[in-house]
């Protein structure tokens, strides 16, 4: 079974307190799924019309645990007390 990742790209934090409050409740939420923190943080280099944001990568062992950690009561928790204060892209991909 191939692994499975989250990619989040931030392209506007609106609301640093938002952000923290989600983070505070993420991290667990994303822990007791499975997920593995593989990177955080803004770009050392971006190359190909990359941009300067902040990106988080977070590796599952399977697409059904990402989907599963991402629609659970506890990160649904966490994704209330983001609202809006990002803008950001999330997705789940499989690995190969």
């Amino acid at each position: 079974m191939a692994k499975a990742y989250w990619v989040s790209a931030y392209r506007a934090v609106r609301d640093a307190d938002k952000l923290a409050a989600y983070a505070k409740l993420a991290g667990p939420a994303i822990a007791a799924g499975g997920g593995r923190f593989l990177a955080r943080g803004l770009p050392a280099e971006v190359y190909e019309y990359g941009l300067q944001q902040r990106t988080v990568l977070i590796e599952f062992d399977s697409v059904e645990q990402a989907k599963a950690t991402h629609d659970s009561p506890d990160y649904q928790l966490a994704l209330e007390a983001l609202g809006d204060g990002v803008e950001r892209d999330m997705r789940i991909i499989e690995g190969v």
